[in-house]
């Protein structure tokens, strides 16, 4: 937060955490697979017990950032200690990269550029049929249990689109609407101006102003 600090001073702060927790992934990792060619049960679950915690307390650091987001717009805390850990804990989670396979794809990262739309028919939609759930209030967060990323091979990545789009995919099914259109009559709107100015990029996407606008354009589309 020293608007004369530099950035160095910020690794300084930051690296050693990471660093500290990454080579305890690692050896983990290492004695998972030594475990294994021993076939020694125990241990292999040791080892995996440690790497399932590590990728806990990130997930931890993710759901306390999140939640503190859109609390913090709601009221004052009061208690800069809780920002401290926010700004932290948001610099930390950049680098806590665990256990990047290389024979697969995470696409937890995939970021949409295309889309196309196609008639298939019509499906009958009855709105009143059954009791309509309700929305579960938020409860404490953090201390979940570790789910595996959605994965693929490359491969079948690849004969997935090729079968979806057959080929038909051009650039004009590119999101032109959003990036161009719907974008600039976003910036038009002075409140949302002056919440991206005056907020994190993580409060301004939880911004209810925002969302009500997305909607008021998307239905105008």
């Amino acid at each position: 937060m020293d608007p004369n600090g530099t950035q160095g001073q910020l690794n300084a702060a930051i690296a050693p955490v990471a660093d500290r927790l990454l080579k305890r992934y690692k050896a983990a990792q290492a004695d998972k697979l030594q475990a294994e060619s021993q076939k020694d049960e125990q241990a292999i679950q040791v080892a995996k017990d440690t790497t399932d915690a590590l990728i806990l307390f990130k997930q931890d650091l993710g759901a306390f950032n999140r939640l503190y987001a859109f609390l913090s717009q709601i009221f004052d805390y009061g208690n800069t200690d809780i920002e401290k850990r926010f700004l932290f804990y948001k610099r930390l989670i950049s680098l806590l990269d665990f256990g990047r396979e290389r024979d697969t794809v995470d696409l937890s990262k995939v970021v949409l550029a295309h889309y196309t739309l196609r008639n298939t028919g019509k499906l009958p939609l009855n709105l009143n049929h059954g009791e309509a759930p309700k929305l579960q209030p938020m409860d404490e967060t953090g201390g979940g249990s570790v789910q595996d990323k959605q994965k693929a091979f490359l491969d079948e990545i690849i004969k997935q689109v090729n079968g979806l789009f057959e080929g038909e995919l051009t650039d004009d099914d590119q999101l032109v609407y959003v990036n161009g259109v719907l974008k600039c009559k976003l910036l038009e709107n002075e409140t949302l101006a002056q919440q991206a100015t005056n907020n994190s990029k993580v409060q301004f996407a939880n911004s209810p102003d925002l969302s009500q606008a997305l909607g008021s354009e998307c239905r105008a589309a």
